[in-house]
C-alpha cells in the first residue's frame, strides 16, 4: 500500500470517529431520533463516497466541508424517496419554504444536537449496556467492530444490542430533546454514571487493543466536556477532574509490550504534567455547591495518586478518602484498593486482615494484591496467591506478569 493511500485511509478513518456522531445527530435533531437508522445509513453512504472520490481525485482541501456537503445532499436524495418523506415530512414541508428545513450544520447546531443525542442514548428505559452502546456508536463514531472488541463481545450481539434500543425509541416515542426541568437532575445524574462507565470500560480495561483504550478514555472526556459547556455542576467538574488525573497516568500504565505496569513501579517522568493540572483545576471548581458524590472523592484519591513522594502522610490522607468513599457507596473493588493504602500508611499485616473480610474470591486483583502484601511476609501464601491470580487472569499479558512473579518467588 502506498504512504498516500495509508494516509488517506487513517484521514478517513479519523473523520468517521469525529463527524459520524455529529452528522448523525444533527440528522435525528432535524427528523426525530425514530430516524436514527437513516440517519446512520446516509452518514455511512456519505462516508463511502468519500473514499471512492478521494483515492480518484485526491483529499480536497477542506474534507469536513465536503463531507457536510455530501450529506445534505444524501438527505434530500433520502428524503425525496423514503416513504417517511411521503407520508410524515412532505405534508409539514408543503406549508413552509424549503430554505427552512436546509440541514444546519454549524457548530452551535452540532454542538446542541450532540448535547440532546446525549441524553436521549442515556435514557433509563435502556439498560446501562444499551447506552454505552449507543453511546459509542452514535455520539463516537465507533465501528460495530471497534465497540466489539471494547466491550468484549460479538458483532452480532452489539448489532443486536443497538437494534433493540432503537425499537425502544420508537416503541416508547422518545424525543431526541433536553429534559424537562423536573427530570433534570436524575437524568443528569444517568448521564454521568454512562460518561464515568465508559471512561472505566478505556482506563481499567487490559483486555482491549491499547488504541481502542486510549480512544474510549479521550471520548468519554470529550462528552463531558460537552455536557459541561451547559451543564457546569460540581459532579461535572468534579468528574473530569477525575479523568484528568487518571488520564495523566495513562502513558506510565502499560510497558511496550502491554503489560500493566504497577503504581509504585511506574516512570513517574511519563505523567502528563499538563493533565494533573488541569484535574486540580476541575477539582477547585467543583467545590461549590453543598454535597460531596463520590466523584468528588474519587477525584481526591487521584489527585494524590499523582503525588511522586512516597511517604506516610500522602496515604494517611488516601487511606481516609477511601474510608469516605466506602460510606458515600460500596464497592468491593473500592474496599480492596483501600486495603492498599491500609499497607502503606500503616502496615502489610493489618491490610492482609482487612483483605481477607472481602468478597473477591474470583477476582484475580484480589488473589494479586494478597501475594504483593504477602511479599515478605510469608513465601508459601505469596506463591499460593499468584498461582490463584494465574488462574483467574484473562489476558496473556497479566499472565506473563505472574508467571515471572511465580518463577522469582519459588527461587
Amino acid at each position: 500500500m502506498s504512504l498516500f493511500k495509508m494516509q488517506e485511509n487513517k484521514l478517513i478513518s479519523n473523520l468517521f470517529r469525529t463527524e459520524f456522531g455529529k452528522i448523525v445527530s444533527v440528522l435525528c435533531k432535524t427528523f426525530g431520533i425514530s430516524s436514527i437508522q437513516l440517519a446512520e445509513d446516509i452518514v455511512s453512504e456519505t462516508f463511502l463516497v468519500a473514499v471512492e472520490v478521494w483515492s480518484l481525485k485526491g483529499i480536497p482541501d477542506n474534507p469536513e466541508a465536503w463531507l457536510y456537503a455530501v450529506a445534505k445532499n444524501k438527505t434530500k436524495d433520502h428524503l425525496k424517496r423514503k416513504t417517511l418523506f411521503a407520508d410524515k415530512i412532505k405534508p409539514e414541508l408543503s406549508s413552509k419554504q424549503d430554505e427552512e428545513y436546509t440541514i444546519d450544520l454549524s457548530n452551535e447546531n452540532i454542538e446542541d444536537s450532540q448535547l440532546k443525542m446525549l441524553f436521549t442514548v442515556c435514557n433509563p428505559i435502556l439498560s446501562t449496556e444499551a447506552q454505552i452502546t449507543l453511546a459509542l456508536r452514535v455520539l463516537c463514531g465507533f465501528a460495530i467492530e471497534e465497540i466489539a472488541s471494547a466491550l468484549l463481545s460479538s458483532k452480532s450481539t452489539i448489532n443486536k444490542r443497538l437494534q433493540r434500543a432503537k425499537t425502544s425509541f420508537k416503541k416508547h416515542n422518545i424525543q431526541l430533546d433536553l429534559p424537562l426541568p423536573d427530570d433534570l437532575e436524575e437524568r443528569q445524574a444517568n448521564v454521568l454514571t454512562i460518561i464515568y462507565l465508559l471512561f472505566n470500560e478505556g482506563y481499567y480495561s487490559f483486555t482491549a487493543e491499547k488504541n481502542i483504550k486510549k480512544h474510549l478514555c479521550l471520548e468519554a472526556m470529550r462528552l463531558l466536556y460537552l455536557f459541561l459547556n451547559r451543564y457546569n455542576t460540581p459532579d461535572a467538574n468534579a468528574l473530569m477532574a477525575l479523568f484528568c488525573f487518571h488520564a495523566s497516568r495513562f502513558e506510565a500504565r502499560e510497558d511496550q509490550l502491554g503489560s500493566q505496569v504497577l503504581y509504585e513501579d511506574q516512570d513517574k517522568g511519563k505523567w502528563s504534567k499538563e493533565l494533573i493540572q488541569k484535574g486540580e483545576d476541575y477539582l477547585h471548581r467543583s467545590a461549590f455547591g453543598n454535597g460531596v458524590s463520590k466523584y468528588h472523592v474519587e477525584a481526591s484519591i487521584a489527585f494524590w495518586h499523582t503525588k511522586p513522594k512516597d511517604d506516610k502522610q500522602k496515604w494517611e490522607n488516601i487511606l481516609q478518602l477511601y474510608n469516605h468513599l466506602l460510606q458515600v457507596e460500596y464497592s468491593p473493588i473500592a474496599a480492596l484498593n483501600r486495603t492498599y493504602a491500609l499497607s502503606k500508611a500503616n502496615s502489610k499485616k493489618e491490610a492482609i486482615t482487612e483483605a481477607l473480610k472481602i468478597n473477591l474470591h474470583d477476582n484475580h486483583l484480589y488473589h494479586s494484591l494478597l501475594a504483593e502484601l504477602y511479599n515478605g511476609l510469608d513465601k508459601n501464601k505469596r506463591i499460593t496467591h499468584l498461582k490463584m491470580a494465574l488462574n483467574l487472569a484473562k489476558t496473556n499479558g497479566e499472565k506473563k506478569i505472574l508467571k515471572i512473579k511465580i518463577e522469582k518467588a519459588e527461587k
